[in-house]
Formats: C-alpha cells, structure tokens, sequence
C-alpha cells in the first residue's frame, strides 16, 4: 500500500462495479453479465423502507412464498436463469425472474435484489462501446442493443435513487479475487467462517454506518499520504456507492467460489481485512516499511488465486 505502488487495481479480482462491465479480450458479452462463478460479492442489504410500496408488498410476499435464494445457490441460478433465457441466438432481452437475497436482522427484513435483467442489459450495451458497427452488431444484435438500451434509460430513469442521481445496484461483483478496496470496510472480527463438508464459506458482515466509517478514515489517510493516486480513486468510488443506500443497511463481502480454490487452512488464516487495516495505521504513522509488508503480504496471498485464471 505504499505510495510507490498505490493502485486501485484489485489485490486479486477483476471487479466490475455498478453493473459497469469493462471490455477485456474476446470474453462474451454474456459472461460479463454472469461472470465465473469463481468470483467474490460485496452486498447490500436494504430494510423494505427503502423502497416504494410496490417494492415493499412484493418483497414481503416473495419472502412469505419462501421463495428466496441462499447466498450459495445464488451464483449458479443467475448463470443458468441467464444463460437459458438469452438461448442461442441472442435476439431480444430476455424477461428474467426478480430474484433477491434476505437477510432478516434484530426482527428486520434486508433485501438484496438480484437486478439481473440490468445486468445482462448493460452489459450487452458495454460489449458494443469502441467497437466498429459491423462487429457490434456481430456481437450483440441491433434489436437486442435497442431493447437493452430502453430498459436501462427507463430503469434509470425511474428508479428510486438518493442523493446522487444513479440506480442503486445492490451487489458488485469481482472474478478470481477480492478488490482491495472492499476488505477497507469489514473488520477482521466481523468474519464468519464455515469450512464442513459440504458447505464452505467465509464471509464478512457489517453495519453500513461501520463501514462508511472505515471507508471515511482510510480516505483522510490516503489522500494524506499518497495524495490522488488510484488506490485513492477506489476507495472514493466504493464510499460513495455505499452513501446511496439506507443507513440502516448490512454490507456483505461473500467469498463466494473462491472458497472452492483456497484450503481450509488457507481460509483459516486469511486475514486480509487486518492486512489493509495495518497498511492504513503504517501510512498514518508514516511506517513506509510497514504499509509495504502489509501490501505485500496482500498481494502474494491473492496472486496464487490469479494464476489459476491463467490455467482455467
């Protein structure tokens, strides 16, 4: 984390945040809306009070239905969901299925809507940007791009949004690894570890107000210490992501599938949010020797998690 190398790069993860899909080599449009299921999530959680009636009476009824879906099915029901609807010939936007995660803390209800028909529309939009209309249009069909660019500019327009103007997507999402800037707004304590067989998982929780706090102090000592750099610009993005939902929303970082590439002693000793921790309290104290040990130690962890992309 020192600021000869600070980045806003991903200690390991390729993030796509907001449903902003960036273009990388020849991957498929589709699979930027679903991507790997070897990826992590940060998520929200909203009380029901943050959304309109209609929000509010059907959310409760999807719940009452029993028809939410558990943080690790969730992955693999939005890849197939997906996948089945666009079929083989991409033609239209498909009509998806509003699925959410639930929560349900001190007696209420938290909601993180899945938003997968933004998703795939946004992405199919994305794939065509740079690119020559001959290809666009090879790769995604003008309908398709029409139907897509409607429901995103209705999407927007009508959303119910705070302060700043732009839809609130509940989940961002980052493949082969975790962006650094994440681990900023989770406490080590705050981690919860499952390794039994037949279920694994590591994830953190917190309160919203908890991590705004975090994502605040990291800042002042960021911008004291290596001025504007990207590391900087990242934990900016992700502070003001948060400031567009309740206050009395949970945050989540789930591990996801990249439990299924780690030991259950490598899960064990993953302490990557007190990695970041101690590089922040090295820069404050001006400790250039300990924010780099502690950057390092960051980047060799995940670099391992990197290079079975390569192999993949």
């Amino acid at each position: 984390m020192p600021s000869a190398r600070a980045s806003g790069g991903p200690a390991g993860g390729r993030a796509r945040d907001r449903g902003r899909c960036g273009r990388r080599g020849s991957v498929s449009w589709e699979d930027r809306a679903v991507p790997s299921l070897f990826a992590s999530y940060l998520r929200v959680y909203e009380p029901l009070t943050a959304f309109d009636r209609d929000r509010q009476s059907f959310w409760r009824r999807y719940v009452q239905q029993g028809r939410a879906v558990a943080p690790s099915e969730g992955p693999v029901r939005q890849r197939t969901a997906v996948i089945e609807a666009l079929g083989a010939g991409w033609t239209r936007l498909p009509d998806l299925p509003e699925e959410a995660y639930v929560l349900e803390v001190d007696d209420t209800l938290l909601v993180c809507p899945w938003n997968l028909r933004i998703r795939v529309a946004e992405a199919a939009l994305s794939a065509r940007d740079g690119v020559p209309s001959v290809l666009a249009d090879a790769f995604v069909p003008p309908i398709l791009a029409g139907q897509a660019k409607a429901v995103v500019e209705d999407w927007r327009s009508g959303a119910r949004v705070l302060e700043h103007g732009v839809p609130r997507v509940h989940e961002q999402i980052a493949t082969w690894g975790v962006p650094l800037r994440w681990f900023v707004l989770f406490d080590f304590e705050e981690r919860d570890l499952v390794t039994r067989p037949g279920r694994r998982a590591l994830r953190y929780r917190t309160e919203i107000s908890k991590a705004r706090r975090r994502s605040s102090r990291a800042l002042s000592v960021l911008r004291k210490t290596v001025g504007q750099a990207p590391i900087t610009e990242a934990v900016e993005e992700a502070a003001r992501w948060l400031e567009e939902f309740h206050p009395r929303s949970v945050v989540e970082l789930d591990y996801g599938g990249l439990v299924q590439l780690l030991s259950d002693e490598a899960l064990a000793e993953d302490d990557s949010p007190a990695l970041v921790a101690g590089g922040l309290t090295g820069l404050s104290k001006g400790e250039a020797d300990e924010a780099s040990a502690a950057y390092d130690r960051l980047v060799a962890r995940w670099r391992a998690v990197q290079l079975l992309e390569r192999c993949n």
